[in-house]
């Protein structure tokens, strides 16, 4: 198994050319516009073919999708995938900790990291995935940088991926459907097509910065970017299920 010193010994090869990469795989996670994401799409798949053919194959479906489908469709898929009934979220500080205060205290810290990278977050959070992602080339210190890599983006992508199988898809509907009192159509052929564009990026980011279930607990930058006294840092009391978040944000609303 490979260990955080691996992590970092593996990440310390990159260049700022091939960091630029996950600023071309962050449009696969903004919002579908117009028909400029379908060219996006198109840029982001000749970009794997040339510097990650596994991820690039993992993305085959997705492309597909893309270039037969309406950008209407693919709109609705994103919505449903990322935002409305949703299946996972792209704010990865929630998908960690839930509506914890570490995940204030994140937000705080990469605020600050953002702006000292002049990395604009647009209308979104600093934990969004694709801030995090333009982030990554921008940032100066190779340590912090792989430490937001093996200790946030990685240990969320992987739950995602998980938030799209079937029985936690059942799961959340359930949730929205007891809240809500209804469940919106979708494409059942679809319906977890955004898992191949998350398939994708974690192969990278392997293939990147290595990939350890569960690094070692030890001190780090990041450990400041929750709780100071709190040197377990992401691996203490970890989200189990993102539908738990879900229907706890809907009860703090009430």
């Amino acid at each position: 198994m490979e260990t955080e010193s691996d992590i970092k010994k593996g990440a310390t090869n990159l260049t700022p050319h091939s960091l630029k990469n996950y600023e071309i795989m962050a449009k696969l996670f903004l919002y579908p516009e117009n028909e400029e994401y379908k060219k996006n799409v198109r840029e982001v798949y000749e970009t794997l073919q040339k510097n990650y053919p596994e991820a690039a194959e993992a993305l085959e479906r997705f492309v597909a999708f893309t270039e037969a489908s309406s950008i209407v469709e693919i709109q609705e898929l994103f919505l449903r995938s990322f935002d409305i009934q949703a299946i996972t979220t792209l704010d990865i500080g929630f998908i960690l900790f839930g509506e914890d205060y570490k995940r204030g205290k994140l937000l705080v810290h990469l605020n600050e990291e953002h702006q000292k990278a002049g990395n604009n977050c647009d209308t979104e959070l600093s934990d969004h995935l694709p801030n995090l992602l333009r982030l990554l080339p921008k940032i100066q210190d190779a340590d912090l940088r792989n430490e937001i890599v093996a200790l946030l983006i990685l240990p969320a992508v992987v739950k995602m991926i998980a938030e799209f199988s079937p029985e936690k898809i059942e799961k959340k509907d359930e949730v929205y459907k007891k809240h809500q009192k209804i469940i919106l159509d979708y494409s059942t052929n679809n319906r977890t097509i955004y898992q191949s564009c998350l398939a994708a990026l974690f192969l990278a980011l392997k293939a990147d910065f290595g990939y350890d279930p569960e690094p070692d607990k030890k001190e780090s930058n990041m450990q400041e970017m929750t709780d100071p006294n709190n040197p377990a840092g992401f691996k203490e009391n970890p989200v189990k299920d993102f539908s738990q978040n879900i229907e706890s944000e809907m009860l703090t609303e009430k």
